[in-house]
This record gives structure tokens, sequence and C-alpha cells, in this order.
């Protein structure tokens, strides 16, 4: 498995590579957003693990001019900050998980082990709900036959929900089967997809098909 680290201070890139390649992860450090972005571009990667606070292109960036290329490599973030809204930032740009600083090398090891776990689960087949169709093969989303642009992770929680169409899926089931880690009951993460799926969706005149379930959280319409 190959993952590049970009990160701007040498000590904690060279202290993540140990800790990959001890794993015998293959890593590649680069030290700014501009390279790491161009890697990503150019380059075949499992996984990138990147830190927000980088010179030039910050992380936030790098990621959603990733995504905007049409990179899909899972990203893992990393921020020093703590806030909410920084956590919230790096998802809405492209990032399929954070990781705040300081942090010890068993979380970061088991964050980058649940990336690729999700990344390798097998896609078949197709599936519809109303004029909503996901094809799982081909990894791209439809509603009455227009095309819905989602980010890797939107797209994974897209189908969850469709695979079981009309029932209540809880926050913390949500988290588990998409993020595989424990829920925080105080993280909205799954909240944030949902209404970045709802966007999406409602552009093309499907805003109601995700219906929050009031004390539970989220089911598609059957």
């Amino acid at each position: 498995m190959r993952v590049l680290v970009v990160e701007d201070n040498a000590a904690v890139g060279d202290s993540i590579a140990r800790m990959l390649e001890a794993r015998r992860y293959v890593t590649n450090v680069v030290a700014d957003g501009a390279t790491g972005l161009d890697h990503l571009v150019s380059r075949s990667y499992d996984v990138a693990v990147v830190d927000v606070g980088l010179p030039g292109i910050d992380g936030f960036t790098l990621a959603r001019n990733a995504r905007a290329a049409g990179v899909q490599t899972p990203i893992l973030m990393l921020t020093a900050r703590d806030a909410v809204e920084d956590r919230v930032a790096g998802l809405e740009c492209g990032a399929d998980d954070y990781l705040v600083k300081p942090f010890v090398e068993e979380e970061l090891i088991a964050r980058v082990g649940a990336i690729l776990r999700r990344a390798d689960r097998p896609l078949l087949g197709v599936l519809d709900v109303g004029a909503l169709r996901v094809d799982l093969a081909a990894r791209n989303v439809t509603y009455e036959g227009k095309p819905v642009p989602l980010g890797a992770t939107e797209f994974r929680l897209l189908e969850f929900l469709a695979r079981n169409a009309g029932i209540a899926l809880s926050r913390a089931h949500i988290v588990e089967r998409i993020w595989d880690y424990d829920f925080d009951g105080s993280s909205n993460i799954v909240d944030v997809y949902v209404s970045q799926l709802r966007r999406k969706l409602g552009k093309l005149g499907a805003s109601g098909i995700i219906e929050t379930v009031w004390g539970i959280g989220y089911r598609i319409k059957a």
C-alpha cells in the first residue's frame, strides 16, 4: 500500500513515515501543499495523510483542488485545531476523515487502516430507489437520468442509505458503517454529509428524498 504524507514539519513527517513503514506501508513524504497536490494528481496512492497547516496551499485547498481534478484517493486530514468548524471544513472540502494532533501511533494506524478497508469493499450491481439510481460498479449516481456528482464518502453514505431504503438508520450505525469508528455523540459528521447530499440532490429536484427521523437519524424514502 502506497501512502502520501504531506507535512511541512520534517520531524513530524519523518515520524509518521516511520509509523507507517513499520506496518509495511510504502510512504512518500512531501513538505508543501503544491507538491502534495502535484503528487496526488500525477501519481497513484492508496491514501494520503495531509496536514492542514501547509505553506502555500493549505490542506483544505489541496483536498478541494484534488477532488476538482478528479482525484479519488482517500484523504486523512491532520489538524492541530480541535474546533468543530475546522473539522467540518476539512470534510466539506473532500477529506474522508480527520485526526487531531497530537495523536498516538495506534490511532493514526487505525484511521489509515479503516480508510483502506472502506476503499477495498466490493461495489457490484445497481440500486434503484424511485428515480434515484446508484450504480455500484461504475460508482456513479443519477436522479431521473441526470448525473449527481459525489465525492467518495458521499457516495458510500448514499449507497448505505439506498441499501436500507425505508429503514431509519441511527447516526451511530451510520458512523460505524461509513467511518469505522465509535460514535462520538458530540460529532456532527453525519449531519454534515447528509446536508451535502441533500444540497446536491436538491438541485435536481430530489430535496425530500433523504428524511430526518427525529431522535434517531436518517432514512431514504423507499
